[in-house]
């Protein structure tokens, strides 16, 4: 079956961190562009973090910058999100989608309607208190 599978996410206090996985099952992350977005109920999906396909440049939405890192290991076909310091505002579920068309990173980390994406994950949740 193709498809994404998100993990580790969990509960965890603030400033402490989680490193969530995206995993491709059935076909090969290598020249797809992959984002990461969350949600909270009740709210519009918005961005977390975007890596490209080709060049790896990346963007992160400006309230999470210095502290979460988006990479990837193409070996284990796998996209990570590293998330420090947590604050209590980054709860939420966390969803990872890839791309082969979307041109510019930026507009990867738009969050388009799930149909857009080539593949989107089920998502894993992520709750940040103490």
């Amino acid at each position: 079956q193709l498809q994404l599978v998100e993990s580790g996410g969990g509960l965890v206090q603030p400033g402490g961190s989680l490193r969530l996985s995206c995993v491709a099952s059935g076909f090969s992350l290598d020249g797809y562009s992959i984002g990461w977005y969350r949600q909270v109920p009740g709210k519009e999906r918005e961005s977390v973090s975007c890596i490209h396909r080709s060049d790896g440049s990346t963007y992160y939405r400006p309230s999470v910058k210095g502290r979460f890192t988006i990479y990837r290991d193409n070996a284990k076909n796998t996209v990570y999100l590293q998330m420090k310091n947590l604050e209590p505002g980054n709860k939420a579920s966390y969803y990872c989608a890839a791309d082969k068309t979307i041109v510019t990173v930026t507009d990867m980390c738009v969050p388009h309607d799930r149909g857009t994406y080539d593949y989107f994950g089920q998502g894993t949740q992520v709750t940040v208190s103490s």
